[in-house]
């Protein structure tokens, strides 16, 4: 199979399976899929969709939360993973949007890279989800999911396997399959235990295809060690009479 039928067998399956997909973080607007996007690194949407909505309703947009102390906005966000350089990337955040985009979210990668707590797979994030862009952000998920579905090899780093994807993905189906990717390392191939007996994927999966190698390589080893075994058991008994009729004879 070539690069580019893996990826076309791909992509067929995964419009079957999840013709629609997008992030599960829950917002109303920009201001605040930004927000929880920050607030989600290294943590999950589950435990950031708990945190967001008294955070909302008490800074409703960039201006409100600029205006916010440490103290304030970090009793907000205290039970997500590392709370206090989250809270101080909302402070810096916040103040950046109001004070250089006149509080609104920018919609280009450059300006989005200067917010404090925002990197290129955050800043990927935004362009995708609410701007419609043809961009791929490379989480943990997206990363894993390449590597294991073949989609990319030995890939070095994200902005690698970023580069591979867009290189490979029509156009019109990366924002997709930012999602499909995701969502499928998520809830199907996950990081310790991969649930490939239900994965609609494994035909075309290199990990899937190279684990039934190795399943088959072993079975053939224990055939041929059982074979020996059997074969060496088969002897015992000759080389055992062998040894009595000699002892016969010289009686």
């Amino acid at each position: 199979m070539t690069l580019k039928e893996r990826y076309q067998n791909i992509i067929e399956i995964f419009q079957k399976e999840m013709p629609t997909a997008d992030t599960e973080l829950d917002y109303r607007n920009p201001y605040e899929l930004l927000v929880a996007v920050v607030l989600s690194a290294q943590c999950t949407d589950k435990r950031i969709n708990m945190v967001t909505p008294a955070l909302f309703e008490k800074y409703p947009n960039a201006e409100a939360l600029s205006k916010a102390t440490f103290e304030e906005i970090h009793e907000y966000i205290k039970s997500v993973t590392f709370p206090n350089n989250k809270t101080k990337s909302l402070m810096g955040l916040a103040k950046t949007l109001v004070e250089n985009y006149g509080g609104e979210v920018p919609s280009d990668i450059e300006s989005l890279l200067t917010l404090p707590g925002v990197g290129r797979k955050s800043a990927n994030v935004i362009l995708n989800v609410v701007f419609g862009q043809a961009v791929m952000p490379v989480d943990t998920h997206v990363f894993r999911v390449s590597e294991r579905l073949g989609l990319t090899t030995k890939s070095p780093n994200p902005a690698a396997t970023e580069k591979t994807l867009m290189e490979n993905i029509p156009e019109e189906y990366v924002q997709l399959a930012h999602h499909w990717l995701i969502l499928h390392g998520r809830y199907v191939c996950k990081a310790r235990k991969p649930e490939c007996e239900k994965c609609y994927l494994k035909e075309y999966c290199r990990m899937h295809q190279e684990d039934q190698a190795s399943i088959g390589e072993q079975v053939l080893k224990k055939d041929a060690q059982k074979a020996a075994e059997a074969k060496k058991k088969a002897a015992e008994p000759k080389t055992a009479k062998s040894k009595a009729d000699k002892k016969d004879t010289k009686e």
